[in-house]
């Protein structure tokens, strides 16, 4: 069994860094997508809107599809898809091409992150022990790969589908190998398995709602920082366009960095001390970012929000894999559809209210949304054992 769990955790984290590869090679080509579709840019928001709209209505379809087919299948068969579409997007050269496959790209993401945090909610259970975090740096790990080999096809010129073609030759195969070795639900006992498949619309939203709201200002944050650095840094503090570009690939280091000890402080501390820590330190960062007299003080605002934000999504998925042991899968499904409303929300609010108040200011509100989470912070406790005795379900120690 250990060596079982050992390679089924292994290759769920290749398959969030492969989703981290392919999210960034599309997301930071947005550019050159727009200039090879002649996309304008009044349209081009609509474009961008389409792809979490619709990665939320496959998170939805997902919490359904997993009643009748385990959620490894579905990650087996909708990671190809996430890349071949990503090959779709730098291959077509036709408005209703590239909307077939932001389209494909969207669905399929949306069933690909809620089954890879299915499987990484079941497997932490399964462990005993907190690794939900080892998993999202895998992703952070992919994120800065896939943002570099973007620079590298923009500093060359390269055609979109020559910058995207080797990734997919390479992680396509990697991932249908790998997906060999995905576990399902191990951790769950009878009891429970028998109540997620009796009892999965048993997920209230009264209790998954605090989680719900940690999410949405936890993405609200992330957009922020991923659409706003740069000109933020440019505009506001008066930076040259080259350093402009340094806050993002700052700040996604530094989650990479916090995810990757983020499991020992939760051992170490709790998942509610990690979580309000969590949320003082990116909220500072937002103070420093908001008051920053010049760009090096911004950068380290941008800085101290990475280290703070990176352990909000992680911890959330798992506290609801505690609140529903036994329809985990369906609450991991319904929470994930508010990482794309907070991203959908994020961008368009900081600069509404930049625009028409002053992008100081904007940076204030994600900073309050951030602190919220203190008060919600309780939801993210270990839950008593619902089989007796009031304690924490025993330790796995031998396991990985």
């Amino acid at each position: 069994m250990t060596d079982v769990l050992r390679r089924g955790r292994a290759s769920l984290a290749f398959g969030f860094f492969a989703q981290g590869v392919a999210f960034a090679l599309l997301v930071t080509r947005i550019p050159a997508i727009q200039d090879r579709y002649g996309v304008s840019d009044a349209l081009l928001p609509a474009f961008l809107a389409a792809v979490p709209i619709l990665a939320g209505a496959g998170s939805v379809a997902t919490e359904k599809l997993v009643k009748k087919v385990p959620p490894s299948r579905v990650l087996r068969w909708s990671q190809p898809v996430v890349l071949l579409a990503l090959l779709g997007v730098g291959a077509g050269d036709r408005m209703a091409e590239l909307g077939v496959a932001l389209g494909a790209f969207g669905l399929a993401v949306g069933a690909l992150d809620a089954s890879m945090n299915m499987l990484g909610v079941s497997l932490q259970r399964t462990y005993g022990r907190s690794i939900m975090l080892s998993f999202h740096a895998a992703y952070s790990l992919g994120g800065i790969v896939g943002a570099s080999l973007a620079w590298v096809g923009a500093h060359w010129d390269l055609a979109l589908v020559v910058s995207y073609l080797p990734v997919v030759v390479v992680l396509l195969p990697a991932a249908l190998v790998g997906s060999r070795w995905y576990v399902d639900g191990e951790g769950v006992s009878e009891r429970d398995d028998a109540e997620a498949k009796a009892g999965a619309g048993s997920v209230g939203l009264k209790v998954l709602l605090p989680l719900c709201l940690v999410m949405t200002f936890a993405y609200i944050g992330d957009s922020t920082v991923s659409n706003w650095s740069a000109k933020y840094l440019q505009d506001v503090l008066g930076s040259s366009e080259q350093l402009a570009t340094v806050p993002y690939n700052v700040y996604m280091v530094t989650t990479l960095v916090g995810r990757a000890v983020g499991d020992f402080g939760v051992r170490r501390f709790g998942a509610v001390g990690v979580v309000r820590g969590g949320a003082v330190v990116a909220a500072v960062g937002f103070a420093v970012v908001a008051g920053a007299p010049g760009a090096w003080v911004g950068m380290v605002g941008f800085t101290l929000l990475g280290l703070g934000l990176c352990v909000l999504v992680p911890q959330t998925f798992a506290a609801a894999g505690r609140l529903f042991p036994g329809a985990s899968d369906a609450a991991v499904a319904r929470l994930n559809v508010f990482n794309y409303v907070g991203f959908l929300i994020g961008s368009p609010l900081v600069g509404a209210l930049g625009d028409a108040w002053s992008y100081r200011g904007a940076m204030l509100v994600p900073m309050v949304l951030v602190l919220v989470t203190l008060v919600y912070a309780r939801s993210f406790a270990a839950q008593p054992d619902r089989y007796g005795g009031g304690h924490e379900r025993p330790r796995t120690a031998d396991v990985g």
